[in-house]
């Protein structure tokens, strides 16, 4: 994810993105946080949760038309197939990006949650109106709503719109419930979406842990075993 830079005689950081697909992210969200966010409150989101489940499931029909050998994954092949015949004007570069990004667990194939985090990424950079209708085409604007929710929900916690969000975005974010419990929450919250450790969020990162918070992720347990390897290494 992206680096940091410490600006001299400052102790204001600056993230730097590491990859192309990751600017474009951050260039994308700070356009849409431009535009202001009707997410008020944490708890206001959480009420959302069972619905934003239910659509999100919605997806597995454009999961499966993309999955060409029906074997529960897409591979790059098929992914890049498919967006040439729903005419979605990716680069080469852009296609093995996006791959890469969310081939979390880089078994080289995209699973049923990580192609949910690849949907709202699409969806997210291919706002402009010549997108139009490659999105009706997958289905996307029957989705609209919740993936418009889930950008709202970033913003919501990029308190300083640098299409980022540190811990201390999560801790504000979170303590305005007023929840006693909250500063504890927020700590939990940010620590479930800082995948890399490194004390920032980008909006992938941010994808795979709200997978998770609404129980999208419950049946890849490889992601969870991945990651809880990688935890024990670290404390090793």
């Amino acid at each position: 994810m992206g680096t940091v830079v410490v600006k001299d005689g400052s102790q204001k950081q600056m993230w730097i993105p590491e990859t192309k697909l990751e600017a474009k992210m951050v260039e994308a969200m700070q356009r849409r946080e431009a535009e202001g966010c009707t997410i008020k409150s944490f708890n206001s989101l959480i009420l959302k949760f069972p619905k934003i489940d239910e659509n999100l499931r919605k997806c597995k029909d454009i999961f499966e038309e993309f999955d060409e050998d029906s074997n529960d994954t897409i591979d790059q092949e098929e992914l890049r197939k498919c967006f040439q015949k729903l005419g979605i004007s990716f680069t080469e570069e852009d296609i093995n990006d996006l791959f890469e990004a969310c081939d979390i667990n880089d078994d080289m194939v995209i699973n049923f949650n990580e192609f949910i985090v690849l949907l709202c990424i699409v969806y997210l950079l291919k706002d402009d109106p010549a997108s139009l209708h490659a999105k009706s085409r997958m289905g996307l604007p029957n989705l609209e709503a919740t993936f418009e929710t889930l950008v709202d929900a970033f913003v919501f916690l990029d308190k300083n719109k640098d299409g980022y969000v540190s811990k201390n975005e999560t801790v504000q974010a979170i303590n305005e419930s007023g929840e006693r419990s909250s500063g504890r929450i927020a700590m939990k919250r940010f620590e479930e979406m800082d995948w890399d450790k490194n004390g920032t969020v980008n909006f992938k990162e941010f994808l795979f842990a709200f997978t998770r918070w609404v129980g999208i992720d419950d049946d890849n347990e490889g992601i969870d075993d991945d990651k809880e390897d990688d935890e024990e290494e670290d404390e090793d």
